[in-house]
């Protein structure tokens, strides 16, 4: 499978490289500096030097590609749009060449997953603190989910930096108040992963958490 990754530094973007390789799929690595990427070095990996806020540069990426993952992170930039704006100009460039299947990491708390969140994380990380991030993250899922491509977007709780374990939920209820609201990195991308060949959560949201 030709799958591209939008995010590819990032540290969700990192392990979706690796896993992905390992996989046996062909992956390109979209991002602003391949520096970055160093570490890895493989037949199957192609990078791309672009800016994702460039219609340009991402429709010219996407050509040719059969799976779109967008991990798109802004870093210590709480108040960058970059998630929203990148994501947007992924849709449009996937509609002009045909690639249908779109993977869109968001996070735990957008849309009816607010039901999932304890106090600390409503009322103070995005009530407050992430306030912006979130936004961001809900006007993406938006792009997402008006786009008719064939999407999915997964919302994982907050990231660790714990091992790829592959033992994790998905998908519970938005009023769950079970889950522990946090995932390793490495099982993000896992759950990533297991969408490309699957239909199961077709324009759905699942969640993901420990």
């Amino acid at each position: 499978m030709r799958v591209i990754v939008f995010g590819a530094t990032g540290t969700i973007g990192k392990h979706l490289i690796g896993q992905a390789l390992e996989q046996g799929h062909h992956v390109t690595a979209f991002c602003r500096n391949v520096q970055k990427l160093k570490e890895f070095k493989h037949l199957r990996l192609s990078t791309i030097k672009g800016n994702v806020l460039e219609p340009k540069d991402v429709s010219q990426a996407i050509k040719g590609q059969e799976v779109v993952f967008v991990a798109l992170g802004s870093g210590k930039n709480r108040k960058s749009t970059v998630r929203s704006a990148g994501t947007k100009n992924v849709i449009e460039a996937m509609k002009a060449h045909g690639v249908k299947r779109l993977i869109c990491q968001s996070t735990l708390g957008a849309g009816k997953s607010w039901g999932n969140l304890n106090f600390f994380w409503k009322h103070i990380m995005f009530g407050w603190y992430l306030k912006n991030v979130f936004q961001d993250h809900e006007l993406q899922e938006q792009y997402v989910m008006q786009s008719n491509l064939d999407w999915t977007i997964a919302r994982p709780g907050a990231f660790s930096d714990g091992a790829h374990t592959g033992n994790y939920r998905h998908g519970f209820p938005t009023n769950d108040r079970s889950v522990k609201l946090k995932i390793s990195r490495a099982d993000v991308a896992d759950f990533l992963l297991t969408l490309e060949p699957t239909d199961c959560y077709l324009h759905q949201t699942p969640g993901l958490s420990y």
